[in-house]
């Protein structure tokens, strides 16, 4: 089995280009979907979030609304306001790292040719990225990200540069990215462009997965 990391920064379009690798036969999870069932009531992450963001994060149903906890550990609009983003990083990344390598051993035990791509926005800033045997770094041009997340979140462009701005300067930025990545896609092309990029990544990786399990 092959394990790879895809990342990018925000908005950069790495769930399509994990789609796509769906599609071809990759199995895929996403660490935003991990985070999200940790965080679910109940949950050990539930409890020590809201123990230490408060419940003004919750929703009279006591569900986390992931947008004040954002709003939260960004720091919040105002000038001058800290980042609490280390923080939360702190509280939800070892369950997430941890459930990501449970389900990866589990892909493994069910098929050793597989490849087990795991799509996450800090690989990198959690120091996860050596866990994995193959890096993919998904990327696009500046402005598109701020489009993007003006048409994901239907806000306008000012919102959504103040936004897009705000979360980049919690990650990495792609030129560091790009310097541990055994493979770059350019998303900043049309869906086809990429598309072609993600048809030619993958069969290297069913060849190293398939030379890794002999």
């Amino acid at each position: 089995m092959l394990k790879v990391g895809l990342t990018g920064g925000i908005a950069s379009g790495k769930s399509v280009v994990g789609e796509m690798f769906a599609v071809l036969g990759a199995k895929v999870i996403r660490a935003d979907d991990i985070a999200h069932e940790l965080m679910q009531p109940g949950r050990p992450v539930y409890q020590q979030v809201v123990q230490r963001f408060g419940t003004g994060i919750l929703n009279p149903d006591g569900v986390i609304n992931r947008a004040r906890l954002a709003e939260a550990a960004f720091g919040g609009s105002e000038a001058g306001a800290t980042s609490r983003v280390p923080e939360l990083n702190q509280l939800v990344h070892p369950a997430v790292i941890r459930t990501q390598e449970e389900w990866m051993d589990e892909v493994g035990r069910n098929d050793a040719n597989a490849v087990a791509i795991v799509e996450a926005a800090l690989i990198l800033e959690a120091g996860a990225w050596e866990r994995f045997d193959r890096v993919i770094v998904v990327t696009c041009h500046a402005e598109q990200r701020i489009e993007r997340w003006a048409g994901r979140l239907k806000v306008d462009m000012q919102s959504a540069r103040k936004e897009v701005e705000r979360r980049m300067a919690a990650q990495l930025p792609d030129e560091e990215k790009i310097k541990v990545a055994d493979y770059v896609i350019d998303n900043s092309g049309s869906l086809d462009e990429t598309r072609r990029q993600v048809a030619e990544i993958f069969p290297k990786l069913v060849q190293e997965s398939r030379t890794s399990a002999t």
